[in-house]
């Protein structure tokens, strides 16, 4: 994929005009990364901003009890929130990215970047309404987590999981990162599902019998 070509997957930044705006656009890299290779991790300063061409970045946070969390997701056309909050702050990562699949990214050096928000208008809208976009749905994850019912998450979960088809292939463990629990809570959950006929429980995967029933717990937040 050659340097023009990318831009096709952000239309807002097609239309980047400004000498300072093209010179960081034309000084990023396409960079392509295997599966399951680790991005960045905690503690780690960030040197690019990223821009996700093809493939999934899973972006993860572990508490000082080890439990782990998904956060969000980076996918075709998005950029990451905490990336941001680095280059914008000269901080360093609070969380990791995993990625899921094959990713192609464009890498914008960290300087290029931040001489081009100082001064290209489009850029900068860019920036800032992306950042804004991925700021509310982690507000919206605290505001689940905090005051939504665990079986009412779990069961939207299955269902988003189960997509076209009512086999999911997945372990108690991975719910539990994508929920921010414990895999005991997601196990007796499911045992609870199970004894009521809306799950079947195998090993490493699950078959939902009564989707309109879980549709019904999804809907409930209190």
């Amino acid at each position: 994929m050659n340097s023009g070509s990318w831009l096709d997957r952000f239309p807002a930044l097609c239309s980047i005009a400004d000498a300072a705006g093209q010179r960081a656009l034309g000084a990023a890299e396409v960079v392509r990364v295997p599966a399951d290779t680790l991005v960045f991790e905690t503690g780690q300063s960030c040197h690019n901003y990223l821009l996700v061409i093809e493939g999934s970045i899973r972006v993860q946070q572990l508490s000082a009890n080890g439990r782990e969390i998904v956060l969000y997701r980076v996918a075709p056309g998005e950029s990451c929130v905490l990336t941001t909050t680095c280059l914008l702050a000269h901080g360093r990562y609070a969380a990791e990215g995993i990625t899921e699949t094959e990713v192609l990214a464009a890498a914008i050096p960290a300087t290029a970047f931040r001489d081009a928000l100082e001064t290209s208008e489009a850029l900068r809208r860019f920036v800032f309404e992306s950042y804004g976009e991925r700021l509310a749905a982690l507000l919206q994850l605290v505001e689940e987590i905090a005051f939504e019912r665990f079986d009412s998450r779990l069961a939207r979960r299955l269902l988003l999981l189960a997509g076209a088809g009512p086999r999911i292939a997945t372990t108690h463990q991975a719910l539990a990162i994508e929920l921010g629990s414990a895999r005991e809570v997601v196990s007796r959950v499911l045992k609870h599902f199970a004894e009521r006929g809306w799950v079947r429980v195998g090993r490493g995967e699950l078959e939902i019998l009564d989707p309109q029933a879980l549709r019904q717990l999804a809907e409930k937040s209190s």
